[in-house]
């Protein structure tokens, strides 16, 4: 039952993806393709409120399917497989860093330039450049992604429509690999990477490179617990995607001070990004490599987690992020559910605490 409901949510989900494909951006060349983009733009950018309904209707279902996962147990592996398989289909619409991961790549692949010196902007006759976004920039991620990117875009021999598959199957391996190696530490810490929401919608659904940092770190501790050298070699890579996750390169199967130091250091960056930068969901994917170390770490920060998900809201309602004041509203949220999430802990800790002291209280007497 598990698996025909995240079947069948997540493939409602990816067909609802579509509503706020971009309006530049044209798929295919078919009848029934126009058709049905007539039909689904219709309630992604002019009925907000139904879209916002579906969306978090969908975000309710899979935080409902995710606790439920935790209570019978399905095999992650398969359950993951289905999550990737259906996932194929849905369009990136929450963030078009996606687009300029395909870009980036083509730059190489197909024009033969580099993509460190040269922008998007600088090939005005591709017709990608129509519904991209941060087309002024050169390529900003580090020295291993970019070899990751460059066989799906390779084999995509510069076609729109295979690229943007290949590169979703690559993110899908990817995915389904970090299942994989969980799955040989503990069961129901695989289950939390193959269920949780927002691996799904952030890693999957809309993909983003943390993912593929997350699910390299993933097999390096794996690597690490089953003392394999190349361990060190997989937390390198992933660190040289964005940088952030490099402290895990001190991760130990034994020293907690090294692992609760490595855990310290890659939240220093994601401090920077938030208080000096911006707030963005995905950037906390790479929490999800501590959960072998930190067997509680995501149930801590559940409600933490939550509100990044939850904050697209004025992204659904109110459309993009246009303005200031939607910004400041998604930052709102994202406090409002820090907050809740501190007292949830600290409340916790008193009934432990009283629990604790009950349980002591009834051995002296």
């Amino acid at each position: 039952m598990i698996y025909a409901l995240y079947f069948i949510v997540v493939l409602i989900f990816s067909i609802y993806s579509y509503s706020l494909v971009d309006l530049n951006l044209t798929l295919f060349n078919n009848q029934i393709w126009d058709n049905f983009r007539s039909f689904i733009i219709q309630i992604g950018y002019f009925n907000k409120g139904l879209s916002t309904i579906i969306f978090f209707s969908c975000l309710g279902i899979f935080y409902l399917l995710y606790f439920l996962s935790k209570k019978y147990k399905p095999n992650p592996i398969k359950l993951a497989f289905v999550i990737g398989l259906v996932s194929l289909i849905a369009y990136p619409f929450l963030s078009h860093d996606f687009f300029n991961y395909m870009f980036d790549a083509k730059i190489l692949t197909f024009y033969g330039k580099n993509p460190y010196l040269f922008r998007a902007l600088d090939f005005p006759s591709d017709h990608w450049t129509r519904f991209m976004h941060w087309t002024h920039r050169v390529y900003p991620y580090g020295p291993t992604f970019l070899p990751i990117t460059l066989i799906p875009s390779f084999l995509s021999g510069g076609k729109f429509i295979l690229s943007l598959l290949f590169f979703k199957m690559t993110f899908v391996s990817f995915y389904l690999g970090a299942v994989w190696a969980t799955n040989k530490i503990n069961k129901n810490m695989a289950l939390t990477i193959a269920t949780h929401p927002l691996i799904i919608i952030e890693g999957l659904n809309t993909p983003h490179n943390d993912l593929i940092a997350m699910s390299l770190g993933l097999i390096g501790v794996y690597l690490l617990f089953n003392k394999k050298v190349w361990s060190r070699a997989l937390f390198i890579i992933s660190g040289l995607i964005k940088y952030s996750t490099l402290p895990i390169l001190i991760l130990s199967k034994k020293n907690k001070w090294l692992n609760i130091l490595a855990f310290i250091g890659t939240l220093i960056p994601l401090y920077y990004l938030t208080f000096y930068s911006e707030i963005q969901p995905w950037y906390f994917l790479i929490l999800f490599i501590f959960l072998p170390i930190f067997p509680n770490l995501i149930k801590r920060i559940e409600l933490f987690l939550m509100g990044l998900i939850f904050s697209y809201f004025p992204y659904i309602f109110l459309g993009g992020w246009n303005s200031p004041d939607k910004v400041a509203i998604k930052h709102q949220i994202i406090i409002y559910f820090s907050i809740a999430n501190l007292l949830a802990l600290g409340i916790y800790k008193i009934f432990y605490f009283i629990k604790k002291r009950s349980a002591l209280n009834s051995i002296n007497n």
